[in-house]
């Protein structure tokens, strides 16, 4: 778990972690959401970028029988 520190400017520094391990860049944009008490962060990607993205994903899904 990393700490972070709000400026006066009410600013956060993302740690150089936490943004690799996301491969952040400057100038990116993210979501921010208050979430039970907490603010949770998540980047927008580019639709356009995403093309592919689930490739290999197992599409199958078990049903339940019909009734009747």
């Amino acid at each position: 778990m990393q700490i972070v520190t709000i400026s006066p400017k009410y600013q956060v520094v993302i740690p150089k972690e936490i943004r690799e391990l996301l491969h952040l860049v400057p100038g990116e944009k993210l979501h921010v959401f208050h979430y039970q008490n907490r603010l949770e962060f998540m980047p927008i990607k580019d639709v356009k970028k995403m093309r592919g993205f689930l490739k290999g994903m197992d599409t199958t899904i078990e049903r339940d029988k019909d009734s009747g």
